[in-house]
């Protein structure tokens, strides 16, 4: 399947790119006016047409869009998209605001056109691992659930556009790494309301830490915990039962793994991909075998939809959920 890429920094070239290709889909055209993603997109697929005009992108004979461009135009580049009669998949956030993915996603039911989001982390180890230790009782039943992802860096890079731009301008980890959180723990433990949000500016114009508590309609609570300039971080998953807890304490390897080069042939990765993962009962703890990562699953689905085989991966119910949440820390946030 013919696909195009609009935007090839991070998540368009170190993501999207190697799973596409490892999933069997021709990466056909790019879209990017900065040079040296040109060079890399050429580099990476010799073959692909690389341009700057969105209207010649679209005019490639696609099978599948994927928006990977900046958060600002992530909805003018889907509607166009849409508009053109081509399936999107758009980097999270699918927009900045519950209005803007409204838009999307009412322009998708009216036209019959599918769109999705790329909401990968549900595909991460630590996700997996949560859903298997929940749905087999290894720490009794599940209360509580503290996710994160925090990061020491207080000095601001002006060259990353999440880092510099405002909120209202995209920027900012609400709409980067906290849509993660959110879409992981509402998919772990089924919808939510928020409670508490604490959205704060310390280093300049953009969000920059930003915890988000939810009580889930099943009775769990989520802590949602993302930081730049966490001078000690927390572990990155820890689940509180009524028999004990887990921990995994590092990042799913699957992002290091694409960075360098890697990526699922087939679909499948041929390295071992699973966090470290461990139940804790007080001074007690035990590694057990958590389950394998596989981001390539998104785009095997996502295959699978095209050929009218299964349904899309994410579900627009999905996406209006983080959108609302998203929308609504903002409105109740103490800071």
């Amino acid at each position: 399947m013919r696909v195009g890429i609009a935007g090839y920094g991070l998540s368009g070239r170190s993501f999207h790119a190697p799973l596409l290709k490892g999933c069997g889909f021709d990466v056909a055209t790019v879209l990017t006016g900065n040079s040296t993603r040109t060079r890399q997109a050429k580099e990476d697929f010799p073959l692909t047409k690389v341009t700057t005009d969105f209207g010649d992108f679209l005019a490639q004979d696609l099978d599948l869009v994927v928006v990977a461009s900046a958060n600002a135009v992530h909805a003018e580049h889907a509607l166009a998209a849409i508009k053109f009669g081509i399936p999107v998949v758009v980097e999270k956030p699918m927009a900045r605001t519950l209005a803007e993915t409204e838009s999307i996603l009412s322009a998708s039911e009216k036209s019959g056109v599918a769109v999705t989001a790329f909401y990968n982390r549900l595909w991460d180890s630590d996700i997996l691992t949560i859903k298997k230790v929940a749905a087999n009782g290894l720490i009794g039943t599940v209360f509580r659930l503290d996710s994160r992802f925090e990061r020491y860096r207080p000095q601001l890079n002006p060259a990353a556009w999440r880092e510099s731009l405002s909120p209202a301008e995209g920027g900012g980890l609400l709409l980067d790494l906290q849509t993660h959180l959110l879409s992981t723990a509402l998919d772990c433990f089924g919808p939510a309301d928020l409670t508490y949000a604490s959205v704060r500016k310390i280093r300049g114009d953009s969000e920059d830490d930003v915890v988000l508590n939810l009580r889930h309609h099943s009775g769990v609570d989520s802590y949602c915990s993302v930081s730049a300039i966490s001078g000690s971080v927390g572990p990155r998953i820890r689940v509180l039962g009524t028999e004990g807890a887990l921990i995994i304490e590092e990042l799913d390897p699957q992002e290091a793994l694409l960075r360098a080069g890697s990526f699922p042939d087939g679909g499948i990765w041929s390295v071992p991909t699973s966090s470290k993962a461990y139940i804790q009962r007080g001074d007690v703890r035990e590694e057990i075998e958590s389950v394998p990562g596989n981001y390539g699953l998104f785009y095997l689905a996502v295959a699978g939809a095209l050929e009218g085989k299964n349904e899309w991966p994410i579900t627009p119910a999905q996406i209006r959920a983080v959108a609302t949440i998203i929308d609504k820390a903002r409105e109740i946030s103490v800071r």
